[in-house]
């Protein structure tokens, strides 16, 4: 069975460009964490959320959102379909078939996949383009300094951990990796 880092990593390679593109994979934003987040050389953001079921895609639709400010409560596509949301596009990635498309929100683009496990080739199609829901660069809403300083930090406390390196410094990190 075709695992979700082989889907991302085959996603990524066919339509990301790495010269022009900032691709983050598993990035936490707005309350929720983002499969894949490609943010373009304009700022302009899509958010790209991986669903290999039914149920995993009715629960993104229960997803919520709290309004840091007023405590006011949100669900995650009333939010996203209104622009009040720091991502230009959102899309789902679906297996071939797993959903009808006049079932998923307008504002969602969807990209389904086909794996063959004999040649273990996946290919794509996409059904629907998403749609813009505002035209604010990503970086409007997020420091993009801070951001890419974090995004070093955790690369670096994450190759000490895949190297088991933690137990031998001497002076205990400032920021621990969360598990």
């Amino acid at each position: 069975m075709l695992k979700v880092e082989e889907l991302t990593y085959n996603y990524i390679s066919k339509f990301c460009d790495f010269e022009k593109d900032l691709v983050l994979t598993n990035h936490f934003h707005s309350d929720w964490e983002a499969d894949i987040l490609i943010i373009n050389e304009e700022g302009f953001s899509h958010e790209l959320e991986i669903k290999f079921s039914k149920a995993d895609f009715k629960n993104d639709f229960k997803k919520k959102y709290q309004n840091q400010k007023s405590k006011e409560k949100f669900l995650k596509h009333d939010k996203i379909s209104c622009g009040d949301y720091p991502c230009n596009q959102f899309s789902f990635l679906l297996p071939q078939g797993m959903i009808e498309a006049d079932t998923i929100p307008k504002h969602c683009g969807i990209i389904e996949f086909y794996h063959n496990p004999d040649s273990w080739v996946t290919t794509f199609d996409v059904i629907r383009n998403p749609t813009k829901v505002h035209q604010e660069p990503f970086w409007k809403f997020f420091d993009k300094d801070l951001m890419l300083k974090l995004m070093a930090r955790n690369l670096y406390y994450k190759k000490l951990e895949v190297k088991g390196k933690f137990e031998e410094l001497i002076l205990p990190p400032k920021f621990l990796p969360q598990k």
